[in-house]
C-alpha cells in the first residue's frame, strides 16, 4: 500500500485556519462547518459558503463510492467527483462514512490527491456503540486497519452509534469512553471524538476523564436537527476545558447563539 507522508491530512484545524488569518482566535468554536454536502447542488452552495470545514457521507454505490445518507441509497454525486471539486477550493474535509465497503476505496483515491492533503482531513466512524445504540457493531478493528494503512496522519474522528434520543439520561458511560481509549491509545494520529450535544453535560465527567487520556484528544459536540439541549451546557464545557479542543458543529439557530454567548 502507497502510504502518505507525514502531514497528509493530519493539519491540526485550528492552527491552521488561525495561521491563515481565518479565524480570529485559537478556538475551535469559531470554525464554520458545513454539514450533509453530499449531493451536488449542496456541495456547490458548500463550496460557495464562509464554511472553514466541509462535512459529507460516504456510502458504497453499485460500483464505486458515492454521497448520500442512509437510508438514501444513490446520489448525484460520487466520492471522486466531490474531492476533486472540493481539492481545489481552500476548505477542510471531513468524510463520515456510513458502509465499511467504501472505506478502501475512499483510501485509495485520497492517497492519489496526496499533495493536495495540505489541509485538515477528517476521516469519521461510528466505530462503537454508544447511548441509546440500535446497533452493537463494532467496526473499530477493521476501520482503523484500513485508513491507518494508507492515511498515517489523518486525523480519526472515531464516535459511538446512538439513535433517536428518547432517553436522554442515559450519557456515554464509563464503560463506553475506557473502551473508545483503550483503542485510542494504539493510535499516533489525532484523534476527535463527536459526541452528542444533548448528551454532553450528563457525561461531561467521563468526557473530560478521556481528553485528558492524550494530547491527540479533541470532542466535536454535533446535534441532530430535532435534538433539545441547552446553551448553559455549551458554555459550561467552555469554561472547563481548552477551547481550541472542542469543536460545535452544530445547527442554526444554536450554533449562531452559542457564538453571541461565547463573546
Amino acid at each position: 500500500m502507497e502510504q502518505l507522508s507525514a502531514g497528509g491530512g493530519g493539519e491540526n484545524a485550528v492552527e491552521y485556519f488561525f495561521k491563515q488569518e481565518r479565524i480570529r482566535s485559537k478556538d475551535a468554536l469559531e470554525i464554520i462547518w458545513y454539514h450533509a454536502a453530499n449531493r451536488r447542488a449542496q456541495m456547490k452552495e458548500a463550496l460557495e459558503s464562509d464554511a472553514h470545514m466541509i462535512e459529507a457521507d460516504v456510502i458504497f454505490g453499485s460500483q464505486s463510492p458515492i454521497m448520500a445518507h442512509p437510508p438514501e441509497t444513490d446520489s448525484d454525486n460520487t466520492l471522486q467527483n466531490w474531492l476533486n471539486e472540493v481539492m481545489q477550493s481552500d476548505k477542510g474535509i471531513k468524510l463520515d462514512f456510513k458502509s465499511l465497503s467504501a472505506v478502501e476505496p475512499a483510501m485509495k483515491m485520497l492517497v492519489s490527491m496526496k499533495r493536495s492533503l495540505t489541509r485538515p482531513v477528517w476521516v469519521n466512524a461510528d466505530i462503537l456503540p454508544g447511548p441509546s445504540a440500535s446497533t452493537t457493531a463494532r467496526i473499530a478493528k477493521e476501520f482503523l486497519h484500513i485508513v491507518t494503512s494508507y492515511l498515517p496522519d489523518v486525523t480519526l474522528s472515531l464516535g459511538w452509534t446512538t439513535s433517536k434520543l428518547v432517553d436522554q439520561t442515559q450519557g456515554y458511560t464509563w464503560e463506553m469512553v475506557k473502551e473508545m481509549e483503550h483503542i485510542c491509545q494504539m493510535l499516533s494520529q489525532p484523534v476527535t471524538f463527536p459526541v452528542r450535544a444533548a448528551l454532553l453535560r450528563l457525561s461531561w465527567p467521563q468526557l473530560h476523564w478521556l481528553l485528558q487520556q492524550s494530547e491527540r484528544y479533541s470532542l466535536t459536540v454535533w446535534a441532530a436537527r430535532d435534538d433539545s439541549y441547552a446553551l448553559e451546557d455549551m458554555l459550561y464545557i467552555r469554561e472547563d476545558f481548552d477551547k481550541s479542543k472542542i469543536y460545535y458543529d452544530l445547527f442554526e439557530p444554536q450554533i449562531s447563539a452559542l457564538r453571541q454567548a461565547a463573546n
